[in-house]
């Protein structure tokens, strides 16, 4: 999409913190981290939801999971991470592309952040 910043992040356009990237995904840092580890996986495909995905992008995302472990063991993630999809604007969705954040690096407690 034109006005998507992932997608400009994707294709290069917008300098990024890359932490891994394959032919389906990136993770990068995020800008504004709330944690001390704080990035974003995101899959090349656009769509904004997991409600507005297709079969295909259903499989990105079944990636990004599985990979996710393995990257989170090398940002160096071994006492445990969460992750986090946020689905629309009542959610906090800023950027309306699929993307999980990966959160780590501290005791990150009950609460939600």
């Amino acid at each position: 999409m034109e006005n998507c910043i992932f997608c400009k992040i994707i294709a290069g356009e917008i300098p990024s913190n890359k932490v891994y990237e394959d032919e389906d995904m990136l993770v990068f840092r995020d800008i504004n981290p709330q944690a001390k580890v704080h990035c974003l996986c995101v899959p090349k495909s656009h769509f904004a939801t997991l409600s507005e995905m297709n079969e295909k992008q259903a499989e990105l995302v079944k990636k990004c999971l599985a990979k996710i472990p393995e990257i989170a063991a090398e940002l160096g993630l071994s006492n445990g991470y969460r992750l986090i999809i946020n689905q629309g604007k009542d959610a906090g969705q800023t950027v309306f592309h699929l993307h999980i954040h990966i959160l780590g690096g501290q005791d990150l407690g009950e609460k939600l952040i």
